[in-house]
């Protein structure tokens, strides 16, 4: 990757991840004690945003929290990774989001997630970011957030012919419904990243097994998108566009955490388009962070560095 600072805008949502380990998940009505608890900032937006910025970029975050403490640390947790915070709002009548974890003597979690002030994230907020979104390199969305937000943003990204990759999670506002009621701006994007659930549900595929991946790919194109990058785990990528549909293997690591794979991945990629107009080296790349990121505990802490990145890439090719 070049050595100049390339420029990436994430738009994403802004969570603390409140973790307490006890013996036993509690049952309805049940109490139990815990023996440990830990607070920790995530979500799409900041750990997306952090990754693009361990890669070397020059990073903005759009996103929104409270007006308690909470936002305080996870304002702190994004500086430490020297992401810009300027458009990080804050809703004073909100909490924070808040991811609430239980986890238990066998590993085994339960979660409760309050979306919090991501739900209140408005197009005018993103109107007065319209400047560092101009001069962004890539404009990094990922969609749950409210719709209008969503969809301006990539409006914006467009008119300023900013590189828009999207991650197609639904909108706060339309958890349940059905694929058609997804935006159509969604398409207008130059690389969509669903994985493959999503995607068979985005172009109504009962199947999500790994051989309509392709299939898929080539229905999302022929709506608009100009690549999709069809994210299958261990199964490595598909990447389709209007040449070609290729298959990218995933790396081989000893999983340890998969917590971040998806948002390691995302950040990488858009931190390798910023500078190189080639889609399937991005995602190899992206591949590589999403696998370093699955050998350590955590989800900022599993967050690797360019270099962590590249020294992998190397080992794979030396293989």
């Amino acid at each position: 990757m070049s050595e100049r600072s390339p420029k990436v805008v994430v738009v994403g949502g802004t969570y603390v991840d409140m973790a307490i380990k006890c013996r036993q998940i509690p049952h309805p009505g049940q109490s139990v004690a815990g023996s440990a608890l830990s607070y920790t900032t995530t979500g799409p937006g900041p750990n997306q945003a952090m990754e693009a910025a361990l890669c070397g970029c020059e990073v903005y975050l759009i996103s929104k929290v409270g007006g308690e403490s909470f936002a305080r640390m996870a304002k702190e947790t994004l500086a430490e990774f020297n992401v810009h915070t300027d458009f990080v709002y804050s809703a004073e009548a909100k909490n924070t989001g808040v991811i609430v974890t239980l986890v238990n003597s066998e590993g085994e979690n339960a979660s409760c997630v309050y979306t919090g002030a991501n739900s209140a994230l408005r197009s005018k907020e993103i109107d007065a970011a319209e400047q560092i979104i101009s001069e962004a390199d890539v404009c990094l969305v990922h969609g749950r957030l409210p719709q209008k937000a969503i969809v301006k943003a990539i409006r914006c990204a467009k008119l300023h012919n900013t590189k828009v990759i999207l991650n197609p999670a639904r909108p706060i506002e339309q958890s349940s419904q059905t694929s058609d009621d997804l935006p159509i701006d969604y398409f207008s994007a130059d690389i969509l990243i669903p994985n493959l659930y999503e995607a068979a549900d985005i172009t109504d595929q009962s199947d999500a097994g790994i051989r309509t991946a392709k299939l898929i790919g080539s229905d999302l194109v022929a709506r608009g998108v100009k690549c999709a990058v069809i994210t299958m785990g261990k199964r490595g990528c598909m990447v389709v566009d209007r040449s070609s549909a290729d298959h990218i293997p995933a790396f081989e690591v000893d999983l340890v955490d998969h917590t971040c794979r998806g948002d390691a991945f995302a950040g990488a990629l858009a931190a390798y388009c910023a500078v190189k107009d080639d889609v399937r080296g991005a995602v190899k790349f992206a591949s590589a962070a999403g696998a370093l990121a699955c050998t350590k505990f955590g989800s900022i802490e599993a967050l690797p560095t360019r270099a962590e990145i590249i020294e992998l890439l190397q080992k794979e090719e030396m293989g």
